[in-house]
C-alpha cells in the first residue's frame, strides 16, 4: 500500500472529545471546560501548554461540538489586517452566525501588542469568541486587557501511557500502518525523541516505519535512533532539543562554567530561539540559583530582559552573553528558593491559620474592641529598630524556613538572624 501524503498526526486527529487523549482535568465529563461546553457556554480562552499536547485539536473539537463557525489565524503569518478581515466577515454574516463565531489564533504569544489590541473590541462585544494557543506563559505574552477577558486553561504534557496508547491506536486504525506487521520491542527512543510531543511521536514513528521499507518491521531503540538522527533537525525550538539545550544552558550557569554556558547560548541563537525566552530564563535563574548569594544578579538579569526587548537581534546576543558570563561566574545560592518551597509546603499542610491578634489591622472601633492590634510592638520605637515579638501563627512558632548555603552573603544573613532572634530560629 502506498504511504498517504497526509502526515500520520493529521490522519489521527480525533473527531470528537471522547476520542481526545489527555487533559482529563479540563475535559473529563465533570471537568470545568467540559461542563461549560455541555451547557453550550464558551468563554474566550487561552490554551497554554507545551508543543504537541493537543491545543489546536482541542480548539477544532470545541467548535465542532458547539457547531459554531470556526476561523483560524497563525500569529506567525497573520497581522492586524488579517484579524480585522475575520472580524469584518463575522460582523457581515449577521444572523447566520447568531451563536457566535470562534476565532482560533495559534501561537498567540507571537502577536505584538498592536495585533492583540485589534482583538479587544470584538472579544469584549462578543463578536468572536477567542481561543488562543500558546507554549509561553500568557501572563508574560498576552496583554492584560485581553488576558482579563479570557479563561486560561493549562494543558499538561502527555504521560508515557497516553503516548503509547496513541501509538497503538494509530497502528490499529491507520490503513497504511495496518498493512504492515509492526512490532515495538523497545519504546524508549521513540518517547525520548518525541519529548512528550504527541504530534512529533506520530510523525517520527511514521518516518521510521517508512524508512525501513518492509512489511515486517521490528522497532528497537537502536534502529529508531539511527533513522531519526539522519532525518531530524539538530535544533527544533518547539521540540525535545529545545528543552534539552535550555536544560544544558541552565545547568552550565548553575555549575559555574561560563564557556559551556556561552556555547549553549550560541546553540540557541543559531537555532532561532527567541531572545525574550532566553532572557526570561535568566531572570528565573538569578533568583533560583544565585539569589541572596549575589542579589545584583537579579538586577542584571532584569536589565538584560528589558534590553533585549528594546534592541532585538542580532545585537541582543552581546547583551545575553554579558549576562550569562556574569551569572555563571557569580557566587551561587538557593536559600530563598528552598525557603519559599518549604513555606508553601507548610501552608498546604497546616491550612489557613489565624493571624495573631497583635498583627491584625484595626481600622474600626469594633475591631479595636475585639483586641485587634493589642500588644503589637512598633519596631521603630526600640533600639536598632528591632524588638523580639511573635510574627507567626501560634502553631508555627519557631519554624525556620531559611537555611543558608556556603556563600558568604547567605552566611552573613544567617549570623544576622541569630544575632537578632537568638535560638528562636
Amino acid at each position: 500500500m502506498i504511504k498517504p501524503s497526509t502526515p500520520l498526526a493529521e490522519r489521527m486527529r480525533p473527531t470528537n472529545l471522547d476520542e481526545y487523549i489527555g487533559q482529563t482535568h479540563i475535559i473529563a465529563k465533570d471537568a470545568s471546560l467540559r461542563r461549560a461546553l455541555d451547557s453550550g457556554v464558551l468563554p474566550s480562552l487561552i490554551l497554554w501548554g507545551p508543543p504537541g499536547v493537543g491545543k489546536t485539536t482541542l480548539a477544532h473539537l470545541i467548535a465542532n461540538k458547539l457547531k459554531r463557525p470556526f476561523y483560524t489565524l497563525s500569529a506567525i503569518s497573520s497581522g492586524v489586517k488579517d484579524v480585522r478581515e475575520v472580524i469584518h466577515k463575522v460582523e457581515n454574516a449577521g444572523m447566520f452566525q447568531q451563536d457566535g463565531a470562534i476565532l482560533f489564533i495559534d501561537e498567540i504569544h507571537r502577536f505584538s501588542k498592536a495585533q492583540q489590541d485589534s482583538l479587544l473590541g470584538a472579544v469584549e462585544k462578543g463578536t468572536v469568541t477567542l481561543i488562543g494557543a500558546t507554549t509561553e506563559n500568557p501572563s508574560f505574552e498576552v496583554i492584560s486587557a485581553l488576558l482579563s477577558r479570557c479563561q486560561v486553561y493549562v494543558l499538561e504534557s502527555l504521560s508515557k501511557e497516553q503516548l503509547m496508547s496513541l501509538l497503538h491506536s494509530a497502528m490499529e486504525k491507520d490503513a497504511w500502518l495496518k498493512s504492515k506487521n509492526i512490532t515495538i520491542e523497545e519504546e524508549g527512543a521513540l518517547l525520548r525523541i518525541s519529548g512528550g510531543d504527541a504530534r512529533k511521536l506520530l510523525n517520527v514513528f511514521e518516518l521510521v516505519v517508512g524508512a525501513m521499507n518492509s512489511n515486517d518491521i521490528v522497532l528497537n531503540n537502536e534502529n529508531v535512533q539511527a533513522i531519526a538522527q539522519q532525518s531530524l533537525a539538530n535544533y527544533d525550538k518547539d521540540g525535545e532539543q529545545h528543552y534539552d539545550i535550555i536544560s544544558a544552558f541552565i545547568k552550565s550557569i548553575r555549575g559555574s562554567d561560563p564557556n559551556a554556558a556561552v556555547y549553549w547560548l550560541a546553540r540557541m541563537i543559531e537555532g532561532g530561539e527567541e531572545a525574550k525566552y532566553i532572557a526570561r530564563r535568566l531572570v528565573i535563574l538569578a533568583s533560583e540559583d544565585i539569589g541572596l548569594a549575589n542579589p545584583t544578579a537579579l538586577i542584571m538579569a532584569n536589565n538584560t530582559f528589558q534590553a533585549v526587548n528594546t534592541v532585538g537581534w542580532p545585537e541582543s546576543r552581546i547583551i545575553l552573553a554579558q549576562c550569562v558570563i556574569y551569572m555563571a561566574t557569580s557566587p551561587k545560592g538557593n536559600a530563598a528558593y528552598m525557603a519559599i518551597n518549604q513555606a508553601q509546603e507548610a501552608v498546604k499542610r497546616t491550612g489557613n491559620l489565624p493571624v495573631p491578634l497583635p498583627l491584625r489591622n484595626a481600622p474600626t472601633r469594633l475591631m479595636k474592641d475585639l483586641g485587634y492590634g493589642d500588644g503589637y510592638k512598633y519596631s521603630h520605637d526600640y533600639p536598632g529598630n528591632f524588638v523580639q515579638q511573635e510574627f507567626m501563627p501560634e502553631q508555627m512558632s519557631n519554624t525556620n524556613f531559611f537555611t543558608p548555603g556556603s556563600s558568604k552573603r547567605e552566611q552573613d544573613i544567617a549570623e544576622l538572624i541569630e544575632k537578632m532572634w537568638g535560638k528562636k530560629y
